[in-house]
Parts: structure tokens; sequence; C-alpha cells
């Protein structure tokens, strides 16, 4: 490769990295202006300072001024807001180990990616000592919301589907037990957290509720959206919607908490799944059964 080759695929880096360096001091100040922890919201400042002045060192050698990407900004505000600081702190430490190996790429061109370097391995220890985002301390009730509706609700529906052979009865059985089994689910969590001292066992039986609640919610939608006599694609939807329940609820945690992907999205889909056959087997037999002709 010759000189100017060089020269020109590292500007395109040292360009690219600029604009990641801007992106990462608007977001953290972003998040610092929301975050109520007075330390948090300190180191949060202190890293958005750092990543403006790492700006500035690659735009010496750039010569361009430019600012954060709109688009992505605004992406990664709203993924904050939807999923949490600490997914998309955890998404922004991952990509600044793939910018630590770039920077070495570089130290040999440009003395300061040996600072900036630093600075970033600094960053991503950091990151790890400040994650104490409150509704990560409650992903143990929210599993449980989530699961416990995954496994009841679907098993539910993949039985009425076809015995009842109406998606606005089965929309109005799921939404009926769906609700009720909420309240159950969170009375049942507030008592047992309660039983166990915790002084948060209103919190966490909240947590509990609204991901059984919404769980409920998405897996009743298809029964909604279908006419009446196409219960099947609505089924199929419905166990559509199960697996991609379940696949971003464990990648979101896998990300969050550092847990592994593969394993707990396998061990869910597959109980789920499992019960939904079951209740679907059982819903058949019951219909030839009972003679139930539901028209």
């Amino acid at each position: 490769m010759d000189d100017k080759r060089l020269s020109a695929q590292l500007h395109g880096i040292l360009r690219g990295c600029q604009r990641d360096e801007l992106l990462g001091a608007e977001l953290y100040a972003f998040m610092a202006r929301r975050e109520k922890q007075e330390q948090n919201r300190e180191l949060l400042l202190q890293m958005s300072a750092d990543e403006y002045e790492h700006a500035e060192t690659w735009r010496q050698y750039t010569g361009v001024t430019m600012s954060a990407p709109k688009l992505k900004l605004l992406q990664m505000k709203l993924t904050t807001l939807l999923l949490g600081y600490t997914f998309v702190l955890k998404k922004l430490q991952k990509d600044e180990q793939l910018a630590v190996a770039e920077y070495q790429r570089l130290l040999d061109e440009v003395p300061e990616a040996a600072a900036v370097q630093a600075d970033e391995k600094r960053h991503e220890a950091e990151l790890i000592g400040m994650l104490n985002e409150e509704r990560l301390q409650y992903v143990g009730a929210m599993v449980l919301g989530l699961n416990d509706a995954l496994v009841e609700l679907t098993g539910a529906i993949a039985g009425i589907t076809f015995a009842l052979a109406n998606t606005h009865l089965v929309a109005l059985t799921g939404i009926i037990t769906g609700v009720s089994a909420t309240f159950s689910m969170a009375a049942s969590n507030y008592l047992a957290e309660r039983a166990d001292g915790n002084p948060n066992a209103l919190k966490s039986s909240f947590y509990t509720g609204v991901a059984y609640l919404v769980t409920v919610a998405l897996l009743v939608l298809p029964y909604l959206l279908f006419p009446v006599d196409m219960y099947v694609p609505a089924f199929a939807t419905m166990i559509a919607t199960v697996i991609l329940i379940i696949l971003f609820f464990n990648y979101y945690i896998s990300v969050a908490k550092d847990e592994p992907f593969l394993r707990r999205f396998g061990e869910m889909a597959v109980i789920s799944l499992s019960v939904a056959l079951l209740a679907f087997i059982i819903g058949l037999l019951a219909k030839n059964l009972l003679g139930l002709d539901v028209g």
C-alpha cells in the first residue's frame, strides 16, 4: 500500500473517530441531565468533556469541523429513554473496545492516539463502576412477570384458538384471563417480597405487573387485528411475537447485565413453545371430545 493511499485511509478513520467522539460527548451530556444520582451525573459530565477533548484532537488532524450525527444521536437518546442508560452504556462500552483496537493501529501515525486510548480504557472501567440503574435492580421481578405471562398465556391462547376458532372470542378470553392474571401475579409478588422483608416490595410488584400486562397486550393483539375466521394466521403471528419478545428481552439482559444470550433465549423459547404445543393438543382434544362448535 503506498503512502498516499495510507494517508487517505488514515484520514477517513480519523474522521470516523471524530464523529464517534462527538456522538459520545452529546449522549453522555444528555444522560447526565437526566441522572438523579450526583456522583453518576458528575462522572457522565466528565466523560462528556473527555469525549469533546478527543474530538478536538482528531479535528486538528482532519481539519474538518463537524457535529455528531443527528439521526444516530436521536436514535441513541430514544433508546436511552426506552431501555435505560445501562443498556446504552454497555453498548457504547463494546463500541469503545472496538475503538481501542482501532486506536492501536494509529499509534505509529498519530502520537496523541496513545493518550486517547488510555482515556477510552479508563472510561471502560468507570462505566462498569457507575452502573446502578434502578430498573436493573428489578430484573428478577420483570423476568417473573414476562416468563409467567409467556408460559401461561401462550398456552391458554394456543389451547382456545382451535377450540373456539374465532379471533374475537380468543381475544376476549385472552384479555379477561390476562388482566386477571396480571393483578394476581402482582399481588403474589408483593406478598412474597413483603414476607422476605423487601422494603421495595410494592415497586417490585409493579415491575412484575407491568411486564405481565405488556406481554398480554402483545400476545392478544394479533387476534384483534385479524378477521374473525383468520384464527390460524393470528395464532402464527402470536407464536412469532412470543419468539420476538423472548429474543428482545434476552438480548437486553445479555447486554445490560453481561449474561449469556443463547442459553437464556433457548431456555425461555423451549419452555414457552412446549407449553403452547401441549395446550394446543389439549384444546383440539377437548373440542373433539366435547363436540364444541362455536360458529
